[in-house]
C-alpha cells in the first residue's frame, strides 16, 4: 500500500537527513548516506539529495555564492567521496556534478556507454578528444591541452558536452607543485579526464531505453517523493525523459502519482 503524502514527506526528511538532527557528522557517514540514498546533488536545487544540504553546516562565507557558500569544515566531502573507489562523480545533472554509488553506478552505466558510441561518431572534434583517450588512457588537462594543441577554452568546449552526456568523467586530481610560491613540497590541483569505459569495466545489462526508465526511478527511490514537473529536468537527457515516458512507468506501477502533482516510488 502506498503511503499517504505526510507518510512520504516525513520519510524523505528522515531518508535524505533534512532536519539537523540527522546532520552528516563524519566522512564514513556521507559515504554511508551516499550508498543508502545510491546518488547526490553536491548543493541543494531539487528533489534529489544533497550531501551538502545533509551537513546542516554554517558556509564557509556567510552570505557568499558558490564556493563561498559550501559548509565551513565539510566541503571537502565531495571531492573525496570522487575519489573514492566505490564512488563516481558525472555531470550528468545538467552540467552539474552527481555523485554516484553502486546501484546508482550500475543504472547509468548503459545510458553513458551508449552516449560515448554516439557522440564519438557525431563530431569530429569529440571523436579526436575520445580517441585520444582512448590510446593515452585517463589524462590531465594540461597533458591533453599539449599533445592536442588546445588552449584551455577549446578544450572546455570539447569536453563539457561530453561530460554532460556522461561521455567522459573529469575527476580532480591533487600533483605536487616542481616550482612556484609554495616551494617544491607545495601541490597543484587539475583535473584528469577519461572515458566513461575507462572508469567503469562492467558490461551493460540493459539497453539505454530501459537504462533511462531504470535511472528515472533510482532517482525518484533517492528522492522518495518528488514533483511531477522536476522529473524532466534531473538528467541532461531530456529528450528521453518526458511526460510519455513518466505515464507509462505510472501505468507499470513502477512509480505512483500522490498528492495530484508528486511522484513516488512504488512500495517494494
Amino acid at each position: 500500500m502506498t503511503l499517504s503524502v505526510d507518510e512520504l514527506l516525513a520519510e524523505r526528511s528522515r531518508a535524505c537527513r533534512l532536519t539537523p538532527d540527522r546532520a552528516l557528522h563524519t566522512f564514513d557517514e556521507a559515504l554511508s548516506f551516499l550508498a543508502d540514498r545510491g546518488m547526490l546533488t553536491r548543493t541543494p536545487d531539487c528533489a534529489l539529495p544533497s550531501l551538502f544540504e545533509a551537513c546542516h553546516e554554517e558556509p564557509y562565507l556567510p552570505g557568499g555564492r558558490g564556493f563561498a557558500s559550501w559548509p565551513k569544515t565539510k566541503y571537502s566531502w565531495a571531492g573525496e567521496l570522487d575519489n573514492h573507489p566505490d564512488c563516481l562523480t558525472l555531470k550528468i545533472h545538467n552540467g552539474k556534478n552527481l555523485l554516484l554509488h553502486g546501484a546508482g553506478i550500475v543504472a547509468v552505466a548503459p545510458i553513458c556507454l551508449s552516449e560515448l558510441e554516439r557522440m564519438e561518431g557525431d563530431d569530429p572534434d569529440w571523436r579526436r578528444l575520445l580517441r585520444h583517450l582512448t590510446d593515452a588512457g585517463p589524462s590531465t588537462l594540461e597533458d591533453v591541452q599539449l599533445e592536442l594543441g588546445l588552449k584551455p577554452k577549446e578544450l572546455r568546449a570539447t569536453r563539457s558536452p561530453l561530460e554532460r552526456c556522461g561521455a567522459i568523467v573529469a575527476r580532480q586530481r591533487v600533483l605536487p607543485a616542481g616550482s612556484g610560491p609554495d616551494g617544491p613540497d607545495g601541490h597543484v590541483h587539475t583535473s584528469e579526464l577519461a572515458r566513461f569505459d575507462q572508469v567503469f569495466t562492467g558490461s551493460a545489462r540493459r539497453g539505454a531505453a530501459e537504462a533511462v526508465e531504470d535511472f528515472l526511478v533510482a532517482g525518484v527511490r533517492a528522492a522518495i517523493v518528488a514533483p511531477e514537473k522536476e522529473l524532466q529536468k534531473w538528467f541532461s537527457w531530456r529528450p528521453l525523459i518526458n511526460g510519455a515516458l513518466v505515464d507509462r512507468l505510472c501505468e507499470q506501477g513502477r512509480i505512483v502519482r500522490v498528492g495530484g502533482d508528486l511522484i513516488a516510488a512504488a512500495p517494494a
